[in-house]
Order: C-alpha cells, then structure tokens, then sequence
C-alpha cells in the first residue's frame, strides 16, 4: 500500500529512518513533505535526493527546546497550509549501565525522545481537531515494548510514549485522528554511532547488532505499509521482534535470553 496526496511532517529527517522515509514518500509526487531536524544543510541534502524536490520543506529545529513547539508548528502548517500526518522520529539512543549514567543524560533523554515528541504532538493537535483529520506516526522502538541493559534511560521514555499516545488514540478517535506506533528493531542506521554514554558524550561506535540490522530501505516499505493501514501498533525488524511476545507470556525466559546476550 502507499501514500499519496498527503501532506506529511517528518523529525529525524537528516539521516537514517527519516531520510529513507523521506526519499520513499517523495517518489509519489502527490505527496508534499516537511523535513526536520537540527542540522539544515543535511536536510537540504536530503531534499535534493528526493524525487521531486520541489514538493520538498526544511524545517529545521531542536526537539529539546520544548517551550518553541506552538510557533515551530504554526510555521510547518503555512508551508502548505495543512499537516496530515506527522511522523515523529527525531530522537536520540543511549548505550551506559545506570550505575554510571549521570541523572542530565536521563534527563536529556526523555527532553527529547518523550516531551519534545509530546509537545510537538500537542502544539499540532488543534490542527488536527479543527479539520476533524490526523494521523501521528510515532516512531518507538521494541525497546519500548521489552527493556535491555546499557538502554536505561532510552527505554524508559520509549515506554513513556507507549502510554501518552495509547491515551491520544483513545481520546481523539472521535475526531477521525489515528495514531500508529511504529517499533523497529535493529535497523542499520547510525543510531548505536549517535547513542549518548554515561556523561552524554556521544559513543561514536557502532555495534555489530545495529549493523546487521534491516537496511533503512527496507523498514521504510514496511513502515509506509503500517501507516497506510492505520495500524494501532507495528514492530518491525529480524528475529528480535520476537522479544515483544516473549515479553507477553515469558517475562522470565525473555529476561535470561536477554541477560545471555552479547548485545549491546
């Protein structure tokens, strides 16, 4: 199934998820896209890839600066004066035992991986409410099903926003806006390179997990699939998806296998 004749907002658009998104949906040229993130030479590197740049926004900005939310998604509505999906992907991983991550990374964490997505996504829900059409696509993680070691932080803001937009869901379907948790495993991109350590350094390694992972080509086929279903929830990857279900009837297995792993 594909996209078409869609306005959509993308986070994260920079590099990995994001900008194979971007380049997917673009191929449709009825689709008009906004990409963010931080950097904007990088998104306008990314726009030049796309199909037809000229159906192509950059919004840069900073998922961390929470109180910049309201005016940031009042410029991205005038691009092209609606938003029908948003795909929130921006966000940032970490890889430290708890013991030696300092309370800033944890607080960094959930600054950007949890409120900064919650308050984009309230800053654009009137828009939503008043053309009675929406569609948030949060992009979560497994880890935000099941937890693992050196994740901490990570996991718990994923799980974080398992419980914010179960609740969206369930409070606005009345007024014709879905929400698709999107959950990938390992997907190849440079998530492990970016992920914060103890101090907030970034590691600037990646691990053999992360790179044998989907490429970011084929999770987005899978992923534009789900969205286009209207999915309550879809987990996508190798057979690590199969930790969600072990999780579900298994917690105890699901903790020894995890425990035995190597990954990290």
């Amino acid at each position: 199934m594909k996209i078409s004749n869609k306005v959509i907002w993308i986070t994260g658009a920079s590099s990995g998820i994001g900008k194979a998104l971007a380049i997917y949906l673009s191929k449709e040229k009825s689709n008009k896209l906004i990409l963010s993130a931080r950097g904007e030479n990088a998104l306008n590197e990314v726009k030049r890839l796309c199909t037809y740049p000229e159906n192509i926004s950059v919004l840069p900005f900073d998922l961390a600066k929470i109180d910049m939310m309201h005016d940031i998604a009042k410029n991205a509505i005038k691009l092209f004066g609606a938003i029908d999906i948003l795909v929130n992907n921006g966000g940032v991983s970490q890889r430290s035992l708890i013991i030696d991550t300092a309370i800033e990374v944890d607080k960094k964490l959930m600054e950007v991986d949890y409120l900064g997505t919650v308050a984009l996504s309230k800053a654009i829900l009137p828009h939503f409410i008043k053309k009675q059409s929406g569609h948030f696509v949060v992009v979560s993680s497994l880890m935000g099903k099941f937890s693992s070691p050196y994740r901490s932080g990570y996991c718990g803001a994923k799980h974080a926003l398992h419980g914010f937009f179960d609740a969206l869901r369930m409070e606005h379907q009345k007024d014709g806006i879905d929400v698709t948790m999107v959950c990938p495993g390992f997907v190849n991109t440079n998530v492990a390179r970016n992920a914060l350590t103890g101090s907030g350094d970034i590691q600037n390694n990646q691990d053999t997990a992360t790179e044998q992972g989907l490429s970011p080509e084929v999770f987005v086929k899978r992923m534009t699939h789900a969205i286009a279903k209207r999915k309550f929830e879809v987990y996508i990857g190798k057979k690590e998806v199969l930790g969600v279900y072990l999780k579900r009837f298994f917690p105890k297995f699901l903790h020894y296998f995890v425990l035995r792993s190597t990954v990290r």
